[in-house]
């Protein structure tokens, strides 16, 4: 049995998983809690990963990571427009 399917799976909920978190973003119009770097971080890691993913000709977590790149994109861009709005980081003084 090929342990395709198992990747699949894994990156369907991956991406449901992500997607979901920047819906939640762009639909609260907020960025607290996140910051920059951790989408930056994300599409470092991702192209990393597509390069390694193609190299390795593994078509499962080629797909997977340009996904995730778009979704880290898609993130970056909502925090940034939710920055600009105003509606970034929570000062610290509001924290709990």
């Amino acid at each position: 049995m090929s342990p395709d399917p198992i990747g699949w799976l894994a990156t369907a909920i991956l991406l449901a998983t992500l997607g979901r978190q920047v819906w939640v973003q762009y639909r609260d119009r907020t960025g607290a809690g996140l910051s920059s770097w951790l989408f930056v971080g994300q599409v470092a890691a991702s192209c990393g990963f597509i390069v390694y993913s193609w190299l390795l000709d593994n078509w499962v977590f080629l797909f997977s990571n340009i996904a995730i790149l778009c979704v880290a994109i898609t993130g970056q861009l909502v925090y940034r427009r939710n920055v600009r709005a105003g509606r970034g980081r929570v000062p610290a003084a509001e924290h709990p």
